[in-house]
């Protein structure tokens, strides 16, 4: 397999070629590289080796990146969680993946303190802290064991990789399990899908335990170019990184390039050695998607996909003729529109996305129910409702559990959200459905502004623009920013509990 040595070639005929930038470190590939192998000589004096599963719940950092390279080389199976985890979301997790050992950043490790007892498979000397010593866990540099260069543990295409989880704290555990042979499609497909080769500079900074950071974590794996990491996002960092480094590639949600959209230096005359910018995680809606191409023309992309393994990719080269569009499954994939009843719907009639390809997992860990309901002969669910049209160009219109219902007519959040965002005023906005005695559902603005404006007034223009009667909003509820979870998308489900809870507030005054 190529992945477990990748890292060794790089470090070959690479080796003082720039790697890694973070913050003030600066790594060639040999000096990476020579710590990816201390690490692994650390985990397997410990006892840990192929197969065996690391916990990671840490913020951006080298570590992330080190035990990424570590888990290919070393066989190791990283489990990435969110720092945010807490009490049972913690301990639910852990357990479920048969972690044998976790590596936390120090802010986190007063919550595991407290749940230390409910780990089942981690035992005290296999904690370990990134960050200030704290509690009973171990600093993180002390994994990092001198000596000579490690080998390549040998690894077959169905050995996993990685198990990442899709749902935060809440609800049934369900680990994705991502096996080489999948990671090193992400390798070789998406470096060729955003063209980025060995002079490439990418740049990251939302979280590296959101799958959709290997988009460009694994082309970075298989290209040897320079991946500059940064610790979180902040617009004016992120524009002063990516002049200052050059860079050419960029992942980004649509929430922070509704951000970076702000700044007058977030243009291609400012930043010339951009070459990809992609938005990913959540639909860009077109105000935005034609002020992006409008500064970056000829260099934006549109990605839709499932942790689970379906992708559809709107190429640079069509991004201004079919912008409504998320693009087609790259080369290898296949893609259907299906109706309830599994049967493909016509061309412009819309249906659940459904997906194959190299990406595909093949399954959730430890849970044959579930992946039995995902993956039905041989083809990917993902909840999704779009349509293809005559181009077999991919239009997403909602996910099925956001979808409205509002005097028995399909009412999807995406249609009155782009409407919504056309205001002058409006910055970002979020649809969703409350029950109505009536109509049984309708649809709730929650509005982010850029200047003061009045809800009522708002109300007005949105219903006098909407096209139909099922589209009006019922009201308009002012943010100051959306929630995000730590893979940038907008938590609107959290939206609306907290609307409903600030009615029944409201009635209870009353």
């Amino acid at each position: 397999m190529a992945l477990n040595t990748l890292l060794d070639r790089h470090a070959t005929y690479r080796k003082h070629d720039l790697a890694l930038v973070f913050g003030d470190e600066r790594l060639s590939w040999r000096e990476l590289r020579d710590r990816v192998d201390g690490l692994i000589r650390g985990l397997g004096a410990l006892g840990l080796g192929k197969g065996d599963k690391i916990a990671m719940l840490l913020d951006n950092s080298l570590a992330v990146m080190e035990l990424y390279h570590a888990a290919a080389k070393g066989g190791f199976v990283v489990v990435p969680l969110s720092p945010l985890l807490r009490g049972t979301g913690l301990t639910t997790l852990i357990n479920d993946s048969d972690a044998l050992a976790v590596i936390a950043m120090d802010h986190v490790v007063p919550h595991l303190e407290a749940v230390r007892e409910d780990l089942v498979n981690v035992a005290a000397d296999r904690c370990f802290v990134v960050g200030d010593p704290t509690g009973g866990f171990r600093p993180y540099d002390e994994l990092h064991l001198d000596g000579r260069p490690v080998l390549p543990v040998d690894v077959g295409a169905d050995d996993v990789y990685n198990i990442i989880y899709s749902s935060g704290t809440t609800g049934l555990p369900k680990g994705i399990v991502h096996p080489h042979r999948v990671r090193e499609a992400y390798c070789t497909g998406f470096a060729a899908s955003y063209r980025i080769a060995p002079d490439s500079v990418i740049i990251h900074s939302g979280s590296l335990v959101f799958n959709g950071s290997f988009l460009t974590v694994m082309p970075w794996f298989f290209t040897g170019c320079t991946f500059v990491l940064m610790p979180g996002f902040d617009p004016a960092e992120m524009l002063d990184l990516m002049a200052a480094e050059g860079v050419t590639h960029a992942m980004l949600v649509p929430s922070q390039i509704v951000r970076l959209l702000e700044d007058e230096r977030f243009a291609l005359d400012r930043l010339p050695a951009v070459e990809m910018l992609c938005s990913v995680g959540a639909p860009l809606l077109l105000e935005h998607k034609h002020e992006l191409v409008h500064r970056f023309p000829g260099r934006c992309y549109e990605l839709y996909g499932l942790t689970e393994g379906f992708v559809t990719i709107l190429d640079k080269r069509d991004f201004l003729a079919k912008a409504g569009s998320v693009g087609v499954p790259p080369p290898l994939y296949e893609m259907a529109i299906l109706d309830d009843d599994g049967r493909e719907v016509p061309v412009g009639e819309i249906g659940e996305i459904c997906g194959r390809g190299p990406i595909t997992m093949p399954g959730y860990y430890k849970r044959p129910d579930l992946t039995a309901e995902a993956i039905r002969e041989g083809w990917l669910h993902s909840g999704d409702l779009g349509y293809v049209d005559d181009d077999g160009f991919l239009f997403l219109v909602d996910r099925k559990k956001d979808l409205i219902i509002s005097g028995g007519v399909n009412v999807y959040p995406k249609d009155i959200e782009e409407v919504i965002v056309a205001h002058p005023a409006v910055r970002d906005v979020a649809v969703f459905g409350v029950p109505h005695p009536t109509w049984g559902e309708q649809p709730i603005a929650a509005v982010v502004v850029r200047e003061r404006a009045d809800p009522e007034s708002l109300k007005a223009w949105i219903n006098a623009h909407v096209d139909a009667r099922y589209q009006k909003v019922g009201d308009v509820v002012l943010l100051d920013a959306l929630p995000l979870n730590v893979a940038g998308k907008t938590l609107r489900r959290e939206i609306r509990s907290a609307y409903l809870a600030s009615l029944e507030s409201d009635g209870d005054r009353r």
